[in-house]
């Protein structure tokens, strides 16, 4: 049984519609503020080269015969190579056999947490039905909200992840939602860093992803960039138990093993706190709720929309 609480609900401004570009510069400038922010940090919450490939599910005659007006533009630069190595500042390296099992195990562990949190999903995606036609998903993992998008002929999207053995998973779950090849494109990137324009995007989605980027600010800051003014902010993350309590003495403990086990994923962040202390000027929807297919330690649950 679920509980729910809303906790905070502002004005939503409706999206608009343009083109987006792949651009690695925006990804070197994102590392050079990172470290900056670093050096002169204030006033901000404790904190709990990107590569780029057609996904293998398309064909690049697609992009090759794509008139100037479709909304995916061809993201190859010479400098994307260099974006690669600013990422790999933001997320740990792990060896190829743990991003295959890891992804292995998002495609086939996650059905239960996704059946349960589907009802939740389906009224935040509703808020982009023809609102917003370019996409970008944050963490996109395996591709469980692909199908969200599902009769959706109009809509473009971005899946960007750190892991690339995500990608041959994301590309199925795209055929599968009946999503067209050229309608779907992964990058292989962070959240800090994101590798697309000012202003570039409708929609940002991120679900169980700020739990395991290395600077929440960082990142909320770049989606806040990338969004078009009147952009939407989707997700859904869980997050720290209340302070005090049983549930997080246990997590506290658990924590530091969480990070190694499940890719720098941590048990203690207050999300919610991060993501209303962002800025983003069009307001913020934050609920709560418990998800019970998840193990205990996991279980406190918020989601909601933040609009530019």
């Amino acid at each position: 049984m679920m509980m729910m609480m809303t906790t905070r609900v502002l004005s939503s401004p409706s999206s608009h519609v343009s083109s987006l570009t792949y651009s690695p510069r925006r990804v070197i400038r994102a590392s050079r503020d990172h470290l900056h922010a670093q050096t002169v940090k204030s006033n901000h919450l404790p904190s709990g080269s990107s590569s780029t490939s057609l996904c293998s599910c398309g064909r690049k005659h697609f992009l090759e015969a794509a008139s100037p007006t479709m909304p995916f533009l061809p993201i190859y630069s010479p400098n994307a190579s260099r974006s690669k190595d600013v990422s790999e500042t933001f997320h740990p390296q792990r060896p190829d056999w743990y991003k295959e099992l890891f992804a292995w195990f998002l495609s086939t562990g996650m059905r239960s947490y996704e059946s349960e949190i589907a009802d939740y999903k389906r009224k935040l995606f509703e808020k982009l039905a023809g609102k917003a036609e370019t996409v970008l998903e944050i963490g996109v993992g395996t591709g469980p909200n692909l199908k969200y998008f599902a009769g959706n002929e109009n809509v473009c999207v971005f899946g960007m992840d750190p892991n690339h053995k995500m990608e041959k998973y994301a590309c199925e779950s795209a055929r599968e939602a009946g999503m067209k090849p050229e309608n779907f494109r992964f990058i292989q990137g962070v959240g800090e860093a994101i590798p697309l324009d000012d202003d570039s995007m409708d929609a940002v989605v991120a679900t169980l992803v700020l739990c395991s980027v290395s600077d929440v600010t960082q990142t909320l800051n770049e989606i806040k960039r990338v969004l078009k003014p009147g952009g939407i902010f989707l997700f859904i993350e869980h997050v720290a138990a209340k302070d005090g309590s049983f549930f997080r003495h246990v997590q506290n403990i658990l924590d530091p093993l969480q990070q190694v086990v499940a890719d720098g994923c941590h048990l203690t962040r207050n999300t919610d706190l991060y993501i209303s202390a962002a800025g983003f000027d069009g307001g913020t929807e934050i609920n709560n709720t418990a998800i019970y297919s998840f193990p205990w330690i996991i279980r406190p649950h918020v989601y909601g929309a933040a609009y530019k």
